[in-house]
């Protein structure tokens, strides 16, 4: 066989990144939720860099079970900086302190593993990617994250390490 008649190694999750990935995200979205821990099932803050407005981050609580907790991450306003706004459903395991994104944007659902090429031009391991994705915006939302004026106050400052 020649390279053009190869058929492609067939992609396989790498376990440890996604698990290091969902503890990761789960420690991120512990602290920014215990910045307003004030009961509600929504929580909003602004991003701020300086004096620059960022736009609006939106937590909201979808669903509680016992060990699992469904929660829609959007940010809703944006000041014109980003074409789409980022828009993610994440599945919370308390039980086992991990964090992963089940949809984003159109309740499209995540695959583990997807084909390539494939229908919808997913790549392979994009499954890790949004879970990436999701952890840097977390991160940058706990370095440039206030809550609004009426709210309480806090800074950036006060959810580093």
């Amino acid at each position: 066989m020649n390279q053009w008649t190869m058929k492609p190694k067939r992609y396989v999750p790498d376990l440890r990144q996604l698990g290091a990935l969902g503890d990761g995200n789960y420690q991120r979205l512990h602290k920014l939720r215990q910045l307003e821990a004030d009961g509600q099932p929504v929580a909003e803050f602004e991003l701020h860099r300086e004096h620059q407005y960022l736009g609006r981050v939106r937590i909201e609580i979808l669903q509680i079970a016992r060990f699992t907790e469904t929660l829609l991450l959007e940010q809703v306003h944006n000041a014109g900086r980003w074409l789409n706004n980022p828009q993610m459903t994440v599945r919370v395991y308390h039980d086992a302190k991990m964090a992963e994104v089940i949809s984003c944007y159109r309740d499209r659902q995540i695959a583990p593993v997807n084909d390539y090429p494939n229908r919808y031009m997913h790549h392979p391991d994009e499954k890790a990617q949004v879970n990436s994705f999701l952890a840097d915006w977390l991160d940058y939302c706990l370095r440039f994250g206030h809550l609004p004026m009426e709210h309480a106050v806090w800074t950036s400052g006060d959810c580093q390490n």
